[in-house]
């Protein structure tokens, strides 16, 4: 089955490039000029990728992303910005983009991040399909990781993680105990260069900390380690 993107961007010139080199590269594109008529698109039809610009009119990218995830629209999101303030990038990871570029940027460079977040995505999916009657889970603490299924729970309750926050929780767990740099990090969950920046992962390990954590201020479960990077641990819990 093709893979649907939505391609949202003001600029004519920037949907018609990434439409065409997307269509060229197999995708289904489906394109949006402003921000309500992204939302609205979201809600109403499923797309397996949103590549959303920031700077757009009547919602700009960052209420996109935002009112996505408050309601559960869990669609891997490719950020674009023309900006090269930092604040931007990162307060889009924090409202839920999975990752970002910041133009210029080459088409085919579009479709390789494109395609590396589907490619995840799809992997997972795929497992889920083939090893769904395995039960396979990884548990720590109060936390059950099912791969095959790309599912969560705490405490019993099923979470709410964007795919990177969920690839990023499965390598703490399938490293448990380990001390894993802000790089190997960026390399295993990222999976390519990111020019060192490795505050994408402080980013997200926060908002792993803030969905798992009883205490944010002192965590249980994904200790920092100074200097180093970080550890996911089994925790001693209470009662």
């Amino acid at each position: 089955m093709t893979q649907r993107l939505l391609v949202v961007d003001d600029e004519e010139s920037i949907v018609t490039l990434l439409q065409f080199n997307l269509e060229q590269a197999g995708y289904e594109v489906v394109t949006a000029m402003d921000g309500a008529s992204a939302f609205e698109l979201a809600q109403s039809q499923p797309f397996d990728l949103i590549v959303l610009d920031l700077m757009i009119p009547e919602m700009d990218g960052l209420d996109v992303c935002k009112q996505m995830r408050l309601n559960k629209l869990m669609t891997p999101i490719l950020m674009l910005t023309a900006k090269d303030d930092e604040f931007d990038k990162v307060l889009g990871l924090e409202l839920g983009a999975d990752d970002y570029m910041t133009k210029p940027f080459s088409p085919r460079e579009v479709v390789a991040r494109v395609r590396a977040i589907l490619r995840r995505v799809g992997q997972s999916q795929n497992d889920q399909e083939v090893s769904r009657t395995e039960g396979t889970v990884i548990s720590v603490g109060e936390v059950d990781i099912y791969p095959e299924n790309y599912e969560v729970q705490y405490k019993g309750q099923p979470m709410d993680l964007t795919p990177k926050e969920f690839e990023l929780l499965l390598y703490l767990a399938s490293n448990k105990g380990r001390v894993l740099t802000r790089d190997q990090l960026l390399n295993a969950v990222w999976n390519y260069e990111f020019v060192g920046d490795t505050r994408i992962v402080d980013v997200h390990i926060s908002h792993l900390r803030e969905k798992i954590e009883p205490n944010t201020k002192k965590p249980i479960y994904i200790k920092t380690i100074r200097g180093l990077g970080y550890k996911l641990e089994e925790p001693q819990l209470n009662g």
